[in-house]
Formats: C-alpha cells, sequence, structure tokens
C-alpha cells in the first residue's frame, strides 16, 4: 500500500470549472509525490475554522508535504509590510503555520517546498526576507545551482555537493529558527535548505516539483519523503 501523503491544501476564492471556492493541490506537486512511490491527499482547511482539529487529522498520515503558494504575513513574524509583499492570505497563513506546527509536534515526515518553508521557519520563531532583489543569482522564474552541505540529510538525499533548481521566490529566510539547520545556500549567500535539529523535517526553497520527470535530485527529495513516510506506516 502506498503511504498517505497530507498535501495541505490551498484555497482558492473561485474556479470557473467548479463555480465557486475551491481547496486545491498543484497536479505537479500530487504528481511528483504520485511518482516518488506516495498516495498524495489533499487536506482542506475548514472555512470557518482552518485549525481545526489539524493535529490529530495530521496524525492520520504518514507523511506531510507543505507547498508554495502566496507571501506570508509579516505581522506573522512582527514586521511591517513591505510594498512587494502582496498576496497575503490570513486564512491560508493560519492553516499552513499550524500544519507546520503540528508536522514538528508529531515528528511526522515532512518535506517543506518554497512558501513551506517560509512557513516553517516562521512557525518556529525565524523571521523572513520580505523582497530580495535580484542579485548575480536570479531567483524568481530561473533555474540556479545550490550548494549542499556535507554530511547533512539533504547532501545524502541528492547525492551531491551542488544541484541544479527551480527557483521562484521573492521571500526568504531571514533569522533562522533556533530549531533549523542550514543545509543548502545559493552562490549570494540566500538559504536554499533547512533541516529541523530532531523531527524528521527537511525543507527546500526551490521548486523540486518542477523538474522532478527529469531530475534525478529532484525526484530524490519525493523518493525521501515517501521512504520515510512508508517507514512511519510500518512503525505504527
Amino acid at each position: 500500500m502506498r503511504p498517505l501523503v497530507a498535501v495541505v491544501g490551498r484555497r482558492a476564492d473561485s474556479v470557473p470549472i467548479l463555480r465557486f471556492s475551491a481547496t486545491l493541490a498543484a497536479e505537479a506537486i500530487c504528481e511528483a509525490v504520485y511518482a516518488g512511490g506516495g498516495e498524495p491527499v489533499v487536506v482542506h482547511g475548514p472555512a470557518a475554522d482552518p485549525t481545526e482539529g489539524l493535529q490529530e487529522r495530521l496524525a492520520r498520515f504518514d507523511g506531510v508535504l507543505i507547498p508554495g503558494g502566496a507571501d506570508l504575513g509579516p505581522g506573522r513574524y512582527g514586521q511591517q509590510p513591505h510594498p512587494g509583499t502582496v498576496a497575503v492570505v490570513d486564512f491560508q497563513d493560519e492553516l499552513d503555520l499550524a500544519a507546520a506546527r503540528a508536522a514538528v509536534a508529531a515528528d511526522l515526515p515532512t518535506l517543506a517546498i518554497c512558501r513551506g518553508m517560509q512557513v516553517l521557519n516562521v512557525a518556529l520563531g525565524g523571521t523572513l526576507l520580505q523582497h530580495v532583489e535580484e542579485t548575480t543569482v536570479r531567483h524568481r522564474d530561473a533555474q540556479h545551482d545550490v550548494a549542499v552541505v556535507r554530511g547533512s540529510r539533504l547532501h545524502a538525499i541528492v547525492g551531491g555537493d551542488r544541484v541544479p533548481v527551480s527557483s521562484y521566490h521573492h521571500q526568504a529566510i531571514d533569522v533562522l529558527a533556533p530549531d533549523l539547520v542550514v543545509t543548502a545556500t545559493a552562490d549570494d549567500g540566500l538559504v536554499e535548505a533547512v533541516e529541523h535539529r530532531t523531527a524528521d523535517v527537511l525543507a527546500v526553497q526551490w521548486h523540486p516539483e518542477d523538474l522532478h520527470a527529469i531530475s534525478v535530485s529532484d525526484a530524490a527529495l519525493f523518493a525521501d519523503l515517501v521512504e520515510r513516510a512508508q517507514k512511519r506506516s510500518q512503525n505504527r
């Protein structure tokens, strides 16, 4: 049986084919989890309270994936909005932050992607750079290499010191949460991956779902999540 991987849903106010609001997951995310051997299941956040029973609900799954999305509200980490911070959705912030905290508390096998990594950092007490100006490394809608820390879990997964990644973000980690360790950086110094010091949680700033079908290192991230989830399933 494929292990069940909870994909935290994205809320859309309207979807033409459905006529009304919707809870969604990117097809590329679901395809990548499925290709890695897992069964992706979209987790819904109730409109009245997106955090309702979330910790207990997530505990029924074997793994969790916190995907990318819009900017995280700067009030969540004690800052005023930068002009470049846009499309903040309080509902989504509540759901994602609660999911990150629940995953860590329950030691659930977790992969957080892009905004998901930023959410994880804020949930654990870190802060964000609200708008990253492009430097020698293009972070928005581009591909670039990242340097991976030897001896890290990430290094064991991707199998190399440098890997190419698909990048689409304009925010990034600023102050790192105390329980996280940096495991990859871009050539301009921006944090590209972190791991939790004790919980079974890994996060990357790039979008491995973009190239998972042709990138060995990106596919390995999803295979690793599924492998960790499978072990949890077997140990229940």
